[in-house]
């Protein structure tokens, strides 16, 4: 095979690649480590330079694939797989050198996220008595509390509901790691600082 026909060859599927990529679907904003604050300024500062991912003690952050577009191999976590476990001293912030990363004053002050309930997949809004998410909260009582309150048409049983208080939740998924819904998603998801929430839960729940 000629050498022209070889270079076609390649340019064409360079084309297709490009082709197949333009036409997925864009991925989902990326749930940022501790400290990342709003998505422009920490596109700005980071570097990729990996720091915090060394740092963290449980390997819960990673490095975005190249799918990941312009935010490929910026650090991100997946609560679903391994969540943030809101550090006290928060050594992924610590070892950012550009500041991209600001070390968080208290654990609620991490702004990674809000964790939003699907009441409609939720367990404890189905009559169940769950808990997890509550349980697994790491500010029990702050970022998520139990509203009780009777069950419509029952006089005898309550709704244990989980609440979350958006202005406490640090957004480190732990909460949505352990629930035990799955199919489509969590009952509870985190969604990213500055992401769309009605988009977001849309896309994860497989509506859009």
């Amino acid at each position: 095979m000629r050498l022209s026909a070889v270079a076609a060859l390649a340019a064409a599927g360079v084309f297709v690649a490009g082709t197949a990529y333009a036409a997925a679907p864009s991925p989902l904003p990326l749930l940022r480590p501790p400290g990342a604050g709003e998505p422009a300024r920490f596109a700005a500062r980071c570097v990729r330079c990996g720091r915090c991912l060394e740092a963290c003690p449980y390997q819960a952050i990673h490095a975005a694939p190249l799918n990941a577009g312009r935010e490929a191999s910026t650090p991100f976590l997946n609560a679903r797989a391994q969540a943030c476990r809101l550090c006290r001293d928060f050594p992924c912030a610590a070892a950012c050198p550009t500041g991209a990363l600001e070390m968080p004053a208290e654990r609620k002050a991490a702004a990674m996220g809000v964790a939003v309930i699907n009441e409609d997949t939720c367990l404890s809004f189905q009559g169940m008595r769950c808990e997890v998410c509550y349980r697994a909260c790491p500010l029990i009582d702050e970022a998520i509390r139990i509203d009780y309150r009777p069950r419509e048409g029952d006089a005898i049983h309550a709704v244990f509901a989980p609440q979350v208080i958006d202005e406490d939740c640090a957004g480190c998924g732990l909460c949505e790691q352990r629930c035990p819904v799955s199919d489509p998603a969590p009952a509870i998801v985190v969604v990213p600082t500055g992401a769309d929430e009605a988009a977001y839960t849309a896309r994860r729940n497989g509506e859009a």
